[in-house]
């Protein structure tokens, strides 16, 4: 998928990678179109967030309302049921979900 949306960039374009992919999975790209071309492929490891910076600004703009994370939200799991929320999670039954920690 990721030579596809490299493939699909324009001119002076940038692909930026989101996620982790299998450890031992290749890419193939031609290497022509990185120069003749001026495309760039581009990782993203955890959005390249820095923490310390961007929390409390997520925080402020999600109340704001600013930032809907809450559609993101799959559904809301217990700890106990966490293996079956990989399951869920490996099968593409869900996108995101959150564990409710159940404090004494």
């Amino acid at each position: 998928m990721l030579g596809q949306a490299f493939q699909a960039t324009r001119k002076g374009g940038r692909t930026i990678t989101v996620g982790l992919p299998d450890p031992a999975r290749e890419l193939t790209i031609p290497a022509l179109s990185l120069v003749a071309e001026e495309r760039q492929l581009m990782g993203s490891y955890m959005g390249s967030c820095v923490p310390k910076r961007d929390i409390p600004r997520f925080m402020r703009l999600y109340a704001e309302g600013k930032l809907q994370v809450d559609v993101l939200n799959s559904r809301f799991i217990n700890l106990e049921q966490v293996n079956e929320g990989f399951d869920a999670l490996a099968q593409g039954e869900v996108a995101r979900q959150i564990i409710k920690f159940n404090l004494l």
